[in-house]
């Protein structure tokens, strides 16, 4: 049997993670800065993370759903402490996708209705209902395209009101910060201008922190720069530290019943020990914070480089736009200097996303051999120390 080709691959081989590194077969290391689409959360074989896993799994590793499963009560607890959100309920599952096509059913379920507003250059998953909210036409087949959707730009509020005024839709869908899009924000002010709106028509709010939450922006949730409460928050990517979890944390008005939502494999006691691993790494290791600050200094120092069209970020998610593609600029990176980049839907931008626990000489790593590569092949004049 041969794998389905649908990925195109670099020639890398990693077999081992430590840190802010992976190596390959050879053993040379590579610098990550962009943990597998944000998903290394606290480092590749963290200890605290492989003892945790190894220790659950020694006792029992999966049990279905239909047995009472103190860890999950524990992850909901310290999940909703470090995040502000102690009130909200949670609901457990394997994937980001997953958790948007739940939160979506969800807001369907509570109002009754079937519209759903996305927004351009958005990306939400591959389901049913996700991939119809995510703004890709080329990965919707046929069968995903007879959901409600409609797509309004990013920061407008009259077209957002004008179509949450027909009472037609179950759910606003925005990403906290556009991943795949390259990194682009919604205005604070529009998120709170929205939230307002959403309540005023009776649609919900699904805040999609799926690649921007578990403190890669600088704060537990990239939306909580604006202060708005969501009515569901869906999560993924840095939840479990590469392994397959993924989470809808939902406000208390909306009350739950039996097999409203179900999971054979979410929240299973592996999946628990992952993640509460991470939780207690982020917060003793207090990487919210380095986030925040060692994200600002970073994208302060990229200002300085010549040859950058713009920066954009918050936190540790951030993306360079060049006024050129960037497939040749991160092969050289790849291959000459042994440091993984990430891309975005526009091919003139790379995207940054590494371990929270990235410091300041990883940094000065890549930017020399940015500058290196800039300045050899697409600047004539050097860049600014």
């Amino acid at each position: 049997m041969k794998l389905f080709d649908v990925y195109p691959l670099f020639d890398l081989q990693p077999v081992k993670g430590d840190g802010i590194y992976i190596y390959d077969q050879n053993d040379q290391a590579y610098l990550d800065l962009y943990g597998g689409h944000a998903v290394i959360s606290v480092g590749h074989s963290h200890p605290h993370y492989v003892n945790k896993i190894r220790d659950q799994l020694q006792k029992i590793g999966f049990y279905s759903n239909s047995v009472i499963n103190p860890l999950q009560v524990e992850l909901a607890d310290k999940l909703g402490k470090l995040s502000g959100y102690e009130s909200y309920q949670l609901f457990l599952c394997n994937s980001g996708a997953e958790a948007n096509e739940n939160a979506l059913k969800l807001a369907s379920f509570v109002t009754g209705r079937k519209g759903i507003i996305a927004f351009k250059n958005s990306f939400h998953g591959r389901t049913s209902a996700a991939v119809a909210s995510t703004d890709s036409p080329a990965i919707q087949a046929p069968v995903n395209k007879n959901h409600q959707v409609k797509f309004l730009h990013l920061n407008e509020l009259n077209a957002l009101e004008t179509a949450l005024s027909t009472l037609s839709y179950c759910a606003m869908i925005i990403e906290g910060i556009q991943g795949i899009g390259g990194v682009i924000f919604p205005d604070d002010r529009f998120l709170q201008e929205a939230s307002l709106l959403c309540e005023k028509y009776g649609t919900m709010l699904i805040l999609d922190e799926i690649q921007s939450g578990y403190g890669r922006s600088g704060k537990f949730f990239a939306h909580q720069y604006s202060g708005v409460k969501p009515d569901i928050i869906t999560m993924a990517k840095g939840m479990g530290n590469g392994f397959p979890v993924g989470g809808v944390a939902i406000k208390p008005e909306i009350s739950p019943h039996y097999g409203m939502l179900g999971t054979t494999f979410g929240g299973s006691y592996l999946a628990c020990a992952a993640c509460l691993a991470v939780l207690e790494i982020i917060n003793d290791e207090n990487l919210v914070h380095n986030a925040a600050e060692i994200g600002s200094w970073w994208i302060g120092e990229l200002n300085k480089l010549a040859g950058i069209k713009t920066v954009r970020g918050r936190g540790l998610m951030i993306a360079l736009e060049f006024d050129f593609p960037v497939k040749d600029l991160r092969q050289f990176l790849l291959f000459e200097n042994k440091i993984v980049t990430g891309s975005a839907k526009d091919p003139n931008v790379l995207r940054l996303l590494p371990p929270l626990n990235i410091n300041k000489d990883h940094i000065r790593k890549f930017n020399d051999a940015l500058v290196r590569q800039l300045t050899k092949k697409y600047i004539t004049n050097p860049p600014i120390d």
